[in-house]
């Protein structure tokens, strides 16, 4: 969610901090501010609404500064205005601190300081944080925080200056991501790696529980025992072109049309025709075990939460195993069983998801081996499973997920061949899905060319009010993605259902202004999906189908019609879900969404 930058060094700092936060706008917010450390002291200016409102009021100001942190804030305790922005200062107004996550017993430590004489000026928990450092503060800054931190419940990742210690940042992290950048004569601190890809592609993930003190020259980093840890230094393959629209409107439509390429990633090194079995290097030492395996939970939230359906569907039918797919936040809070020979597989683009990071500790607290499906390098999740596989997105700016959808599928598609393999499947069976697995990108490559079409079906339906998705099988994970798509983007009311449960209830809804997306694919169930297709017809629904190409006998049973190029059966949610994704993309844009940072979303919710 929220945004940090910090930096030291020999750049004009000021610039450079609010080039960083917006390049993690995507991860939503609605104030910004920064801190600087001058010539002349501490400079705090924050502003609510968009960051341009920050540089406006920052305009004429000349600062000689080579220190600062920055943030954009999505706000969690206290309204979305100015008093309330980040960064917030100690009564003396010589230390500064920007925070992500939640303090917990914030109000205690309130009213502890409150006994204290100390006053607020806002409602939030971060200025309680502040406030609380300077309590601690004793003439060493590090120390001050390890203080305070060690009085706090919560997750936090947090960096702090002040004008008694100019040179110095401290950063801290726990349960909120932060990543440290190493420079030549410079260094910096985010919350992720976009805002330093221009300076140094050279990076350190903090982990839960440690502090680091950063100068321009070096940083050292401690436990907040003042255990002292040896940094590992990482190397980001991003590059900055990666963060850029390159030539597109939104991030998003530029997602869109980069999945050809990463799922193309996604299988690079991975397929082995020969023995049919997929390349998994990062679950080989848990091979063993899955060759057990008796039962696989696979935890989720938001659209990872669908892909993970869509895993479910393919692993039971091509394996014949148990699968049981869990929303993350429900997870740990129901006493969850864990049978014999379980293992949990977690799945989170950022790899930092709050609620799916505590369901993977809650396996392990249970004993139970764990599988991590993420995107960034370096997460909490991929450093904390026991074994994983990197989807290979590549970074995604846009808030509503696409690529990194299509890759957890196709990560998916490969774990369930891969334990089909294990089991039942045979050299041809396993060499055949490769096959087609193969051809998937190029076919989404000729999905895109649909654009102008699906643009066309959007404008006729993109003031709309409500929307219905149905689907049926593997298919219908699909169709609640899709609906999630449009209500992130558009804002337009959109419900996913299995095609059969219409009649249980969504057919009341359906009249001449109700839009209804039909997956209708040439598979087990097509006849009966064309029969729920008539009952909408029946109603005055307005029906727009993805069909399968060749398929000329639903073209006049419809009223709009998509074709994607035919597949293996359980193969088809990556291809039909690329026409949901350009549909809803058109549409927001029509209404004139702002379709990279939705309202009230956030990129990666690290809090619960």
């Amino acid at each position: 969610m929220c945004g940090i930058v910090g930096y030291i060094g020999q750049r004009d700092v000021l610039p450079l901090l609010l080039k960083g936060i917006k390049r993690l706008e995507y991860r939503g917010y609605d104030s910004s501010g920064v801190a600087l450390i001058c010539t002349d002291g501490l400079v705090v200016t924050k502003e609510a609404g968009k960051i341009a409102q920050l540089e406006k009021a920052l305009s004429g100001s000349e600062y000689d500064c080579l220190q600062g942190i920055a943030h954009t804030r999505w706000a969690t305790h206290g309204a979305p205005n100015q008093k309330n922005a980040h960064p917030h200062t100690d009564s003396a107004g010589e230390i500064a601190l920007v925070h992500n996550g939640i303090i917990e017993n914030y109000r205690t430590l309130k009213k502890f300081l409150e006994r204290h004489n100390y006053t607020f000026r806002s409602e939030t928990d971060t200025e309680v944080l502040v406030q609380l450092v300077r309590y601690n503060y004793q003439g060493n800054l590090t120390e001050a925080v390890r203080s305070a931190l060690s009085q706090v419940e919560g997750a936090y990742g947090i960096a702090v200056v002040s004008s008694m210690h100019p040179g110095t940042i401290v950063a801290a992290r726990m349960g909120s991501p932060l990543v440290l950048g190493s420079g030549d004569g410079e260094n910096f601190v985010a919350s992720d790696v976009a805002p330093m890809l221009e300076y140094t592609n050279r990076v350190v993930y903090l982990d839960d529980g440690e502090i680091a003190t950063v100068t321009a020259d070096n940083f050292t980093i401690t436990t907040i025992q003042n255990v002292t840890i040896t940094p590992q230094i990482e190397e980001v393959s991003w590059s900055l072109d990666q963060i850029e629209k390159e030539g597109y409107d939104h991030f998003m439509l530029k997602e869109i049309h980069e999945q050809p390429v990463t799922l193309a990633n996604a299988l690079r090194g991975r397929l082995n025709r020969e023995s049919g079995i997929p390349v998994l290097g990062g679950l080989s030492n848990l091979y063993d075990e899955m060759r057990e395996m008796k039962n696989l939970i696979i935890t989720a939230c938001g659209t990872s939460w669908h892909a993970a359906m869509i895993g479910e569907y393919l692993i039971e039918e091509l394996v014949r195993l148990p699968v049981a797919v869990e929303y993350a936040s429900e997870f740990r809070y129901r006493s969850p069983i864990f049978p014999r020979k379980s293992m949990l597989a977690a799945i989170s683009q950022s790899g930092e998801t709050a609620d799916t990071l505590a369901a993977l500790r809650e396996a392990k607290n249970h004993g139970v081996s764990t599988i991590g499906l993420v995107n960034v390098v370096g997460s909490t999740i991929a450093r904390e499973t026991d074994g994983g596989v990197f989807i290979h997105a590549g970074p995604e700016i846009g808030v509503a997920s696409t690529k990194a959808f299509t890759s957890q599928v196709m990560t998916l598609s490969l774990i369930g061949t891969l334990l089909a393999r294990m089991n039942n499947l045979s050299v041809q069976q396993g060499a055949e899905i490769i096959e087609y697995l193969e051809r998937i990108p190029d076919q989404v490559s000729h999905i895109l060319k649909s654009e102008a079409q699906i643009k066309e079906i959007a404008s006729a339906y993109y003031k709309a009010n409500n929307f219905l998705y149905l689907g049926r099988g593997i298919n219908f994970p699909v169709a609640l993605e899709g609906a999630l798509k449009l209500k992130e983007i558009s804002y337009i009311h959109a419900e996913g259902y299995p095609a059969a449960e219409m009649k249980h209830g969504p057919i009341a809804l359906i009249d001449e202004n109700m839009p209804v997306v039909v997956i209708a694919l040439k598979d087990s169930v097509y006849d009966k999906v064309m029969s729920n297709i008539a009952e909408v017809r029946a109603r005055n629904g307005r029906v727009i189908a993805i069909a399968t190409e060749g398929d000329t006998e639903i073209a006049d049973k419809v009223n709009h019609v998509i074709y994607i190029p035919q597949t293996y059966r359980l193969l088809t949610p990556l291809l039909s879900i690329i026409p949901l994704q350009l549909l809803a993309y058109h549409i927001a844009v029509m209404r004139g969404c702002n379709v990279d940072q939705p309202r009230n979303l956030a990129k990666s919710v690290t809090v619960e």
